[in-house]
């Protein structure tokens, strides 16, 4: 027998080595500890790339701990947006791959999605943390077993899925779920039910499984993580009092600020003054945020025993983010709250609260009592057109016995007044209904001092049992821009698309353009802007002399409808409903159509108002082009 040498001990050592290392017990690290000693954050998605250090991000120690509490089965997060939410996953998987290896199912709300966080998110965090480069191979190595959906690892595998695809959430054993902006979800995973509850079916098997649910809250009682949230020891992050010594929770009703307000070519600009301070709902003493983040902070339930059952809840607003400067949530307040759509955005990725109000605006008794006088004649008679109209549009719906119409002037940055609403009796295939709509097109409406706007465009509603005869008068009618539209309900369709030639009566020599209005995203922005409460932009202005028509009847038909929400397959969607009590419409289409004719055409306003105050222009000298002719209604429409 050859004596052991040294070369040889040395080869045999490292051709077991590996072999032992599988034998290694794992460090004994919480996910805060590991994350701490090993995570490092990628430039690309960081501004302070380098080592983890969960002391930067304080209120996530509790909720990565949780994840290695045996004890604990299920960990919900609802945070608003920037303040580690996603950070508080990665290191999760992190841990997983390099100290608890097992199956994971990690689902974000589409297959698209799920692309993206692997490449943008999860692809370098492997690539700049050490420990876990080791244990997931390349993804451009043959045979890797790494792929953007899918990534092995000694001792399990990390699947990356969409809630829609049911056939992933089915299929897939696994004892770690976690599922990213839960709230965002599809409502059904193809034809097999609750993405979330197919998730879960698959941990049956795992006697140590754990699940974990994150999301920005949505709307009040149709968000999926508040039904979580509220299963489990419902824990805010509570800042203690200098005070008094007691923790309360930051929220935006407690912060105090003042402000001051400024028009910038019409717009508001809002400005800061002063420190913006805390009031504490103990003591009611008043703490600068300065002081307030020096403070010492901590998780307090609302729901212990929730504990008991192995669901541990935690709700966080951006108030604690070390990213987020207070003042620049108040600024975001102030310049979403006229517009309900972004002022939902605020309360949800900023405030981190539910939004309540979706599509709810006063009733017909304020609106009439917001009504206004425009002013008198001398001859006694009211103005027609007051200062700050720049543009007249208007929109005509189309019924079996009458044609409806509203005219409305328009204002810089959205700001609207009514100026006529009325009713043309008589069916809309015979002459005098359209001889009686002209009258309307060509009046010259005045202003105070006798100066005088015409109508610029007007949008003809072509459904209904007339729309040949609608398309004829219009296009008898287009050198007075008098189009036909046709209005298409569904979230997501803009609210006016260029517009398409139509045939009249089968007649492909003889067509008719004919635009198609996005109608949902025209009522949102009526809505919207029905709730502005300061003369200004997008306030929405309503004459009080009884000639001009805003009267009950008006008012009920503009708020006949408001959003609901639905299940569909494709997730919880909102759509327009009837508002009980309100049966006619027609109001809230006149206006709508009448939005979208401003829209089609688009005037500079600024040019607009030079002209009307009679202010001379600059020439400018334009280099002389020759250019083919064109058809005389080719050439109009494209002058605009």
């Amino acid at each position: 027998m050859k004596p052991t040498t040294k070369k040889s001990t040395a080869k045999l050592n490292a051709a077991i080595a590996p072999a032992i290392r599988n034998f290694k017990p794992p460090e004994d690290l919480t996910v805060a500890e590991w994350a701490d000693r090993h995570r490092r954050l990628s430039p690309e998605n960081s501004a302070e790339s380098g080592p983890w250090r969960t002391s930067r991000t304080p209120y996530l120690r509790e909720p990565m701990e949780a994840f290695t509490d045996p004890r604990i089965r299920k960990i919900v997060m609802v945070a608003a947006s920037q303040v580690g939410k996603s950070e508080l996953e990665l290191n999760i998987i992190g841990y997983i791959i390099d100290q608890d290896p097992g199956s994971i199912l990690f689902v974000q709300p589409s297959l698209d999605d799920a692309r993206k966080f692997s490449r943008l998110r999860i692809a370098p965090m492997i690539r700049d943390s050490k420990v876990l480069r080791a244990k997931v191979s390349d993804v451009k190595s043959k045979d890797s077993g790494n792929t953007i959906l899918q990534k092995s690892f000694p001792g399990g595998m990390l699947t990356i899925t969409g809630s829609n695809s049911a056939s992933a959430l089915a299929s897939t054993p696994a004892r770690y779920i976690l599922g990213d902006e839960r709230d965002r979800w599809a409502v059904s995973a193809g034809a097999e039910g609750d993405p979330w509850a197919l998730a879960e079916a698959r941990q049956a098997t795992f006697y140590n499984a754990k699940a974990v649910e994150v999301s920005t809250p949505t709307i009040k009682g149709a968000s999926n993580i508040e039904s979580s949230y509220y299963l489990g020891t419902q824990e805010r992050w509570c800042h203690q009092c200098p005070e008094c010594g007691e923790y309360g929770e930051i929220t935006f009703d407690r912060i105090h600020f003042e402000h001051t307000v400024a028009k910038v070519r019409g717009k508001k600009a809002y400005k800061i003054v002063g420190p913006i301070t805390w009031c504490c709902p103990s003591c009611g003493c008043i703490v600068p945020e300065e002081k307030m983040r020096k403070q010492p902070a901590k998780w307090i339930a609302e729901n212990p025993a929730a504990y008991d059952e192995g669901v541990r809840s935690f709700w966080l607003n951006a108030f604690s983010s070390p990213w987020t400067p207070w003042e620049k949530i108040a600024l975001k307040f102030l310049q979403a709250k006229d517009d309900p759509q972004k002022l939902k955005v605020v309360y949800n990725t900023l405030l981190g609260e539910l939004w309540e109000d979706r599509g709810d605006i006063a009733d017909e008794d304020t609106m009439l009592a917001r009504r206004e006088d425009y002013g008198t004649n001398a001859d006694g008679s009211p103005v027609e057109v007051p200062e700050g109209v720049l543009v007249l549009t208007c929109g005509v719906d189309t019924q079996d016995n009458r044609l409806e119409y509203e005219v409305v002037g328009h204002g810089f940055y959205g700001e609207t007044w009514g100026i006529k609403k009325g009713y043309i009796m008589g069916k809309p295939d015979t002459d005098e209904v359209w001889q009686q709509l002209d009258d309307v097109i060509d009046h010259v409406y005045r202003f105070k001092d006798g100066k005088g706007l015409r109508i610029s465009i007007t949008c003809v509603d072509s459904g209904g049992h007339y729309t040949q005869e609608v398309y004829t008068r219009c296009r008898e009618r287009k050198n007075k821009r008098v189009f036909a539209i046709k209005g298409k309900g569904g979230d997501g369709i803009p609210f006016v698309t260029p517009p398409s030639k139509v045939p009249i009566k089968d007649n492909k020599r003889i067509t008719c353009w004919l635009y198609t209005l996005g109608v949902d995203a025209g009522k949102e922005t009526i809505m919207s802007s029905l709730k502005v409460q300061e003369a200004g932009p997008k306030y929405c202005h309503f004459p009080i002399h009884e000639s001009c028509g805003y009267d009950t009847y008006y008012f009920n038909g503009l708020l006949s409808e408001r959003l609901e929400l639905t299940q569909t397959k494709r997730g919880n969607q909102w759509h327009w409903v009837k508002i009980p009590g309100h049966n006619r419409n027609e109001a809230l289409d006149c206006r709508n159509y009448a939005n979208a004719g401003l829209k089609i055409i688009d005037p500079d306003m600024f040019a607009v108002e030079r002209r009307l105050k009679n202010v001379q222009e600059t020439p400018q000298t334009k280099p002389t082009q020759r250019r083919k002719p064109k058809p005389a209604a080719r050439n109009y429409f494209d002058e605009w």
